[in-house]
């Protein structure tokens, strides 16, 4: 069993309401996209909203109606660029400009967590600041930068 698992986040500010027609595509693929994501080899966990189904209700930042966020914690590295680039996921992540705005700052971050512990948006959001304040280190980082997950403490 490993000691630390992997944490991401994203953020992404909308292009229109999550009810609007500009969103009724990536709204109706968030199901199909979840479960990839449940079932997917590495995949340990995922913020889910009060529905329970994804992270769609969610807001980050309460002053930004458009603001969405998406959490999950994987096994390694590995494991989540698998998901992310090389399943159906890639699809959907293609058409990401079609439904959020560009950004100049960082929108995700990764970094190593104790097995077991989930992430909460508050955390999450400090991630991503890291990364925009200092950039990429062991503390936030991206698949462009990826830091090693902690060594092993010694054994007693």
């Amino acid at each position: 069993m490993t000691e630390h698992h992997l944490a991401q986040v994203n953020i992404g500010r909308i292009v229109a309401p999550l009810d609007s027609p500009e969103l009724a595509d990536f709204v109706a693929q968030q199901p199909e996209i979840n479960a990839l994501a449940d079932r997917s080899p590495g995949f340990v966990w995922r913020l889910v909203d009060d529905e329970g189904a994804d992270a769609t209700g969610i807001r980050p930042d309460g002053n930004d109606a458009l603001l969405l966020i998406n959490c999950s914690v994987w096994e390694s590295v590995e494991a989540l660029r698998d998901f992310t680039y090389h399943s159906d996921h890639l699809r959907v992540l293609s058409r990401r400009r079609e439904w959020f705005r560009r950004s100049a700052e960082a929108h995700q971050a990764m970094w190593w967590i104790p097995a077991g512990h989930r992430p909460t948006v508050a955390e999450a959001m400090e991630r991503v600041a890291m990364l925009r304040e200092h950039g990429p280190g062991p503390q936030a980082f991206t698949f462009r930068d990826p830091y090693p997950a902690p060594a092993r403490a010694a054994q007693l």
